[in-house]
């Protein structure tokens, strides 16, 4: 191909309809036809990255392996795709804004009155156009964040208009996704909505080509024509999205709709070749088809929010299909667990997890389950802050240091087992300046965690400030908790287990961003096979 092309998914109506799952499963049947697809999301809030949003806000954040700190649906992009992304795959206001007035202060424009158009815009054109000519993509899709009418979209919808007259006929198509609501009053589909979305789109000077209708009831072929003629787009463009079990269901049924084949059509591209879906529908097949069934606790302070740990979440799902186990993840809020109520709070748990985070709310919750996976041999994974915890939870229960502690939570403690590195000490700002994207780690031979991996050597991605203090490794490492991975460069700790325990290891990493359909993680996949085997192991004993 000479020329990348570009596919612009917009929304209408409301949010949360699902663009990024759409937007990767138009991408994964574009890459499973041949084509060498990516996806970049462009977002209209005004922080900078969401590194220091509250994930009560936004969701996680997910991290990238050039260290970006990005909107979750780089997740899904990623699970999808089995293809990295990277800084240029996310992009906000705040990001654009802090470009331009940094050009301003450079005297860039020469002195010119600096406004939203064509600054702005040239700089978001400019953007959207980074991965394009890169040479590595055939196609690039760009989900445009929130929704048409917004008045923080506005710039972007603009940037997109002027770029598709730039780009030139069958270069450049819009998908606009949609809500076509049912009113059980009335006990039928409404149109109106999508018809006033379309219109709201088309006064910015954008006309739809595709429209991909999210419901939950099936659209009939009379509603798909008068969508089509109130909408100004062919019948074959209108696409049901209708509710699906499992958002991995979704490039299927889009398939099915002949989203792929409209949009190669639009695009001008080759339509001849049917895509090869065989491992992703042998991952859904092992997904829906689970041999057994374990439960696995996920200790944190955000599980109010699924979203917060959407990566966890989504790596426990392929790890149980590799697995053919079903994972069903119970949401346990460290904040509520007590010395009193523990053992009722875990009671039916076959496994543990205790997940990341920042700040002092609900930690000891986390401390008391990781005790509690300590002492009862129920197999446990912490990360990053989970690991520390279980540092922690050592050091004061089994090496007697009363109140060891992170220095992020007590700068006074008398055993600071976790604690800021030496460049961290004079940071005041917090965002971008943690130890971020992928770091070396090198695992010991022998060790757990060196046979879940299968190799020495490997690179993960980290988002933390505070790190496993040196100082206590030989006390840490002859009572039993065992440092077994280390940074190559620094020595700093990356990896502790203990070696009497059926399966206990700690990870300062976040194994759960690099989790995809085609290569899910072994670090899960180790863990909920462990987690199956004890539970199986413990009932043989119970039936002796």
């Amino acid at each position: 191909m000479s020329q990348t092309k570009y596919i612009f998914v917009t929304g209408g109506v409301t949010s949360s309809l699902g663009k990024g799952i759409i937007a990767a499963s138009l991408a994964k049947l574009l890459q499973a036809r041949g084509y060498r697809t990516t996806i970049q999301k462009l977002d209209p809030y005004i922080n900078v990255d969401p590194g220091t949003l509250n994930p009560y806000e936004h969701g996680e954040c997910y991290v990238t392996d050039d260290g970006a700190e990005t909107d979750l649906d780089l997740g899904h992009y990623e699970r999808f795709l089995n293809v990295r992304t990277s800084q240029a795959n996310n992009v906000t206001t705040g990001r654009i804004y802090q470009s331009v007035i940094e050009k301003e202060r450079r005297g860039e424009f020469l002195g010119k009155t600096v406004q939203v158009v064509p600054h702005i815009t040239n700089e978001i054109k400019e953007r959207i156009q980074i991965l394009g000519k890169s040479g590595d993509y055939d196609i690039v899709i760009t989900e445009i964040g929130g929704t048409v009418g917004d008045i923080e979209s506005l710039p972007y919808i603009e940037a997109v208009r002027q770029l598709l007259w730039e780009l030139g006929e069958h270069n450049g198509i819009v998908v606009h996704l949609t809500l076509v609501p049912f009113l059980s009053a009335a006990g039928e589909l409404k149109t109106k909505p999508t018809q006033h979305s379309v219109k709201t789109l088309m006064e910015s000077g954008i006309k739809a080509d595709i429209l991909v209708c999210r419901t939950e009831h099936n659209i009939s072929e009379d509603i798909k024509e008068k969508l089509a003629l109130f909408c100004n787009v062919k019948k074959e463009a209108v696409v049901q999205s209708i509710d699906a079990s499992t958002i991995y269901d979704v490039p299927i049924l889009m398939q099915e709709e002949g989203l792929d084949t409209v949009a190669l059509e639009k695009l001008a591209l080759p339509k001849d070749t049917e895509p090869n879906l065989d491992q992703w529908k042998e991952f859904l097949k092992r997904h829906k088809n689970p041999k057994n069934k374990v439960v696995i606790g996920l200790i944190g302070k955000y599980v109010e929010l699924p979203d917060s740990y959407k990566s966890i979440q989504e790596a426990f799902i392929h790890a149980g299909a590799t697995n053919e186990v079903e994972v069903e993840v119970r949401s346990i809020h460290s904040e509520h667990l007590t010395a009193k109520n523990i053992d009722k709070k875990l009671m039916g748990l076959d496994g543990l997890l205790v997940a990341p985070g920042f700040g002092e709310r609900g930690i000891e919750g986390k401390v008391m389950a990781v005790r509690y996976a300590r002492e009862n041999d129920m197999p446990f994974l912490g990360i990053c802050l989970g690991m520390q915890m279980a540092v922690i939870e050592f050091a004061r229960n089994v090496l007697d240091m009363a109140g060891a502690n992170s220095t992020e939570m007590d700068k006074e403690t008398a055993y600071p087992v976790i604690s800021l590195m030496e460049e961290q000490k004079s940071v005041t700002d917090m965002g971008g300046t943690m130890r971020l994207g992928a770091w070396d780690c090198h695992l010991t031979e022998g060790s757990l965690v060196h046979e879940v991996y299968g190799t020495s050597d490997i690179a993960e991605r980290h988002r933390h400030r505070y790190e496993f203090n040196n100082a206590y490794k030989q006390q840490m490492e002859e009572a039993g908790l065992v440092p077994t991975g280390f940074n190559p460069k620094t020595g700093l700790v990356e990896v502790v287990e203990i070696p009497s325990h059926p399966w206990f290891i700690g990870v300062q990493y976040h194994p759960e961003y690099k989790s995809t359909v085609a290569s899910p993680h072994p670090l899960f996949v180790g863990f909920v096979k462990a987690v199956l085997e004890q539970k199986q192991k413990q009932k043989n004993a119970s039936l002796a």
